[in-house]
């Protein structure tokens, strides 16, 4: 076993968990991928993973009957719109730009999260109109067609503070939109060559993994331990976009 893959398989358990919970987990294994490639195919090649562990996610979080399936199909076209659109422009562009602009979001969500706890941990009524919410999804899809990281941080922030879903079930429902952009991104960077397949596959044992896991400790314990892994995963998102 090389250390590459050592590298991978743990950064990736690392990735999955911490995704499933809160995000931000790709500010660990884009630096990797990109020191393995460059920064395109690290971006590409991150979708490879971030699919499947989303994929795991849902059947933890569906065990639980914590995806609220009836509220999702609403948010779930104007992600997929967005998505597309970010991950089109991705291919023609570096993926630098909005990061800085983001991580500063990031920290404000990290804030949120320390004072605001009932706000994240209870089921209360959306704050946002059908048209606020679907310019918010498509801009928050857009972002992670773009660049992906920090993006499950954005999506849980609008689905518990916008669309008013407790944090469980928020998770719930942003891993099951996560799946459905990834599917409408992955051929975009196919087509670009942006994707190293052995190094996805290798990455998807170690998210796939780490995010089932996770999902079914939300489960079990609920959502109050999942705050601070969220607080601690916006901080550091946003530290590596501001300075790596």
């Amino acid at each position: 076993m090389t250390l590459e893959l050592v590298l991978l398989l743990v950064a990736g358990f690392a990735t999955g968990f911490i995704n499933a919970v809160a995000g931000g987990g790709s500010a660990l294994t884009i630096p990797l991928l990109t020191l393995m490639s460059d920064a395109n195919i690290a971006n590409g090649t991150n979708r490879v993973p971030v699919l499947f562990a989303n994929l795991a996610g849902i059947a933890g979080y569906q065990r639980g009957d914590s995806v609220p399936w009836n509220r999702i199909s609403v948010l779930i076209p104007p992600v997929l719109a967005g998505a597309g659109l970010g991950a089109w422009i991705a291919t023609l562009i570096p993926p630098d730009g909005m990061q800085r602009v983001f991580a500063v979001v990031l920290l404000l969500v990290a804030v949120s999260a320390v004072v605001n706890t009932k706000q994240w941990l209870e089921e209360a009524p959306s704050r946002l109109g059908p048209v606020g919410r679907s310019v918010a999804f498509f801009f928050i899809g857009f972002y992670g067609g773009f660049v992906q990281i920090g993006v499950g941080i954005l999506l849980l922030t609008a689905l518990v503070l916008g669309s008013g879903f407790s944090m469980l079930r928020g998770n719930g429902a942003k891993v099951v939109i996560i799946a459905a952009y990834s599917l409408i991104t992955l051929p975009f960077y196919f087509w670009a060559g942006h994707v190293d397949l052995r190094l996805g596959v290798i990455l998807a044992f170690g998210f796939s993994s780490g995010a089932y896991l996770a999902a079914r400790l939300a489960v079990r314990k609920g959502s109050a331990w999942a705050r601070w892994v969220l607080v601690v995963a916006a901080v550091g998102a946003a530290i590596r976009m501001m300075f790596w």
